[in-house]
């Protein structure tokens, strides 16, 4: 079977935090021929995550690259790589995907109010605009 993974599946397999849920997710991301994994839902995930779950961002980009590096997965790895490189920083997986996303679309400058994000993307060489 090929599957695409929704957070809640990549969350309950990663966590083992529901004795139900969590064999049958990780059962299914073992067995499945190809496991189709959306930047959305990887983002999706590193918020739960970072949020309710308060794990540390080194062992949400662990998971992360776990994830994405089973035989059977299939991601983005430039957008992926890109979210992991801004995480890894201390800021947001999202926005780095963000960014990634809108260079490939035919943007040249990342811009938000976000500062962090601003200065995280600006050290990496970014274009950036902080808005005023």
């Amino acid at each position: 079977m090929r599957i695409t993974a929704d957070t809640n599946i990549l969350v309950r397999a990663v966590t083992e935090d529901d004795p139900i849920q969590s064999p049958i997710a990780q059962k299914l991301l073992a067995e499945a021929t190809v496991v189709a994994m959306p930047v959305t839902a990887l983002c999706e995930f590193c918020w739960v995550l970072d949020r309710l779950y308060r794990v540390d961002r080194a062992d949400i980009a662990r998971a992360i690259r776990t994830l994405t590096n089973a035989a059977n997965a299939v991601v983005d790895m430039p957008a992926v790589d890109a979210g992991l490189a801004i995480l890894e920083q201390g800021g947001d997986f999202a926005d780095g995907v963000v960014a990634y996303q809108g260079k490939w679309l035919g943007a040249d400058t990342f811009v938000s109010f976000d500062r962090k994000a601003i200065n995280l993307l600006e050290r990496g060489g970014q274009a950036v605009l902080l808005p005023s």
